[in-house]
């Protein structure tokens, strides 16, 4: 955000703190909804009814979509039913589902009853769609002509509905059943001869998506195909309407907001509200799950400290290297598996490819091992003794050196190859890679690397282990 629209995001929320209608009116009247979207959700609870009343019910409509669910029911509610009917009328079919969806059932009901006939069947239709599907993020508002029209028939039914068409910038063409057959483009209606047959100029491979698939498959797909609209269609390929290039920019800001959070080990519904906005309970409720989890396994860890005791009082000084193999494995894994995730999430990888997986990690784990190890070993060999440190007799410090880099080495080897792993059996067991892999590998590789570490240095110091 510029320090301008800030400053007039400031002035805003000042002018509603004062009830100074006037000057709001003046300040937001050629803002963007969707700053006006910001405002009404920075504004405190009590000044919201102020600030809507303001804008009224035309504009308001334009901010709605813009909302975070958990306010969009009440900001429906300071509105007259007939108001409410003008709001939800004048928005693009996905636009008036996506609200509906984020309001509570009763409240639902009694929404889509205000709708006229028409509006009323269609907003059903879509809402028989999962939220995430891309049935539940379409917009049936779409220009759609049939193959047997000429260029004259298609441009006079379309200006029927050119008000009420979302866009135009691609227009569907379909048979008598509405079966897809392809699309023709504005500038084809425009350039051709007006008794030019539909069929001759629509372009017939045309990608589509089924309305029951996830909705982060319609995203990439409009991503990878450079599309302005993907359309969706039902099991018989008839048309049921497309979706637009902002609802997947929508789409993939929700996804990569819900990867990102599930990677820090953050449960639950991803908040629409900003971060200073939530609940201070819900940010305590979504974070403190994993954490109690995380710290009961990192119990492991003790106990691996535990069974190792006598090595580490023999050799104080493996205390001092124990971290940095332990970290480096928790890195290497963390890079590996987040590798892995971003492949899988991109369509990348089948679970034909975990064999093809498993080897590029364990040579690429073997290669960041062996530098890891030639650096730190030379440490572990030449930066003690120049401090004043001593071994046990019996021992030297290229011994102490070795049984450093080989235990670096492995641990190295091994965490960067259960990091590729552990999202692919995520996805084999039906769960989340993206919440099973990053929260749980550190926890994981470290216990690894404990085990590792001592296991290696006992067997080469000549130890108890």
């Amino acid at each position: 955000m510029s320090e301008e629209l800030a400053g007039v995001l400031e002035r805003i929320e000042n002018a509603i703190e004062s009830r100074d209608d006037a000057k709001v009116r003046e300040l937001t009247e050629n803002l963007h909804y969707a700053d006006l979207a910001q405002v009404y959700e920075d504004a405190a609870p009590e000044n919201r009814e102020f600030f809507a009343e303001i804008l009224g019910s035309d504009k308001f409509s334009e901010v709605l979509p813009d909302l975070p669910d958990t306010l969009v029911e009440d900001a429906l509610e300071q509105f007259e039913p007939a108001e409410q009917r003008e709001m939800l009328d004048s928005l693009p079919d996905d636009d008036r589902v996506d609200i509906l969806q984020d309001v509570s059932e009763s409240k639902r009901q009694d929404f889509i009853d205000l709708l006229d006939e028409e509006k009323r069947n269609s907003t059903r239709t879509l809402l028989r769609y999962g939220e995430d599907t891309a049935g539940g993020r379409m917009t049936t508002q779409i220009g759609k002509i049939r193959a047997n029209m000429t260029i004259k028939d298609a441009i006079d039914f379309l200006r029927d509905d050119v008000e009420s068409t979302e866009t135009m910038a691609r227009i569907f063409v379909v048979d008598a059943q509405d079966r897809l057959l392809g699309k023709v483009r504005l500038r084809d209606l425009a350039f051709n001869p007006w008794d030019t047959p539909i069929r001759d100029i629509l372009t017939d491979e045309e990608p589509s998506i089924l309305a029951s698939a996830d909705q982060e498959e319609a995203a990439k797909m409009l991503a990878r195909y450079d599309m302005v609209l993907l359309p969706v269609v039902d099991e018989a390929n008839r048309l049921l309407g497309v979706i637009t290039a902002d609802d997947a920019i929508e789409i993939l800001e929700e996804e990569s907001t819900e990867d990102m959070e599930k990677a820090a080990g953050i449960a639950g519904e991803t908040s629409e509200e900003t971060y200073l906005n939530t609940a201070l309970i819900t940010h305590f409720k979504r974070r403190a799950g994993w954490l109690v989890i995380l710290a009961l396994l990192a119990i492991l860890s003790g106990f691996v400290m535990m069974h190792f005791e006598q090595t580490l009082t023999d050799i104080f000084l493996l205390s001092l290297f124990l971290p940095m193999v332990v970290a480096a494995g928790g890195n290497t894994g963390g890079q590996a598996s987040t590798m892995v995730i971003r492949a899988m999430a991109l369509g990348e990888l089948d679970p034909s490819d975990t064999a093809r997986v498993a080897w590029k990690e364990s040579r690429l784990g073997l290669c960041l091992g062996g530098l890891l190890a030639l650096v730190i070993g030379l440490v572990a060999i030449f930066a003690p003794p120049a401090f004043g440190a001593t071994l046990p007799d019996g021992n030297n410090f290229t011994q102490f050196g070795l049984a450093v880099a080989i235990a670096l080495a492995v641990q190295v080897t091994t965490s960067t190859l259960i990091g590729a792993l552990l999202p692919i059996g995520a996805r084999a067991v039906k769960m989340d890679p993206a919440v099973i892999a990053a929260p749980a590998i550190t926890t994981i590789v470290d216990v690894i690397g404990m085990v590792i570490y001592f296991t290696v240095a006992a067997s080469i110091l000549n130890l108890p282990s």
